[in-house]
């Protein structure tokens, strides 16, 4: 199981993947609004996390959480989060956040890399207020010139499954384009 390398951080902030996703779009397609507290787990160098903290205005907060503490140090020094950003360093299966917290939680490209699959998603489960959103995006179970190789990849099918014996109730699971897909699911209440 690889992790992304921080040496190849600048790819996660590149003109190229902005041009692959619009993280304010995914983000407000899947319903992020004003006034939610959001989570960003494996935020990497805040390619979502920035935009969701515009999005949700400055009297909350995102939580930018990764286990790598180069990516951390790459989002606070060099990307100028707002103010309502919290960098947590966090362990594989533990996140330094209480009980209930987040009203919307990002989990974006960290599913594959992840041996516990329903382990991490449970922890995230234990994070997310009764209600909450989880939007999971991964990479698309084919062999492409970017991103994993193909024996590290999990299909759409097998991410929803994860999410659903996580404790789920998935709601959508769609394309995001031809190398992503979406899953969009609540903790139930």
């Amino acid at each position: 199981m690889h992790k992304f390398n921080p040496e190849h951080l600048e790819r996660l902030m590149s003109i190229e993947r902005q041009l692959d996703i619009s993280p304010e779009k995914v983000l407000r397609e899947a319903g992020l609004k004003s006034g939610q507290i959001f989570a960003d787990i494996g935020a990497g160098p805040g390619f979502f996390t920035i935009p969701a903290a515009r999005i949700i205005g400055p009297e909350t907060i995102a939580f930018a959480v990764d286990t790598q503490a180069e990516m951390l140090i790459d989002l606070r020094d060099r990307r100028n989060p707002p103010d309502n950003v919290i960098l947590m360093k966090s362990e594989e299966y533990e996140i330094p956040l209480g009980d209930f917290e987040a009203d919307f939680t990002l989990l974006a490209f960290v599913l594959h890399e992840t041996p516990d699959k329903v382990r991490l998603l449970q922890e995230i489960r234990r994070i997310m207020k009764p209600g909450a959103t989880l939007l999971v995006l991964d990479w698309v179970k084919k062999e492409e010139d970017k991103g994993p190789p193909l024996e590290e990849r999990i299909s759409d099918k097998e991410a929803r499954a994860f999410v659903e014996d996580a404790g789920f109730d998935v709601i959508q699971l769609s394309p995001l384009n031809p190398s992503h897909y979406r899953i969009i699911a609540r903790r139930p209440a």
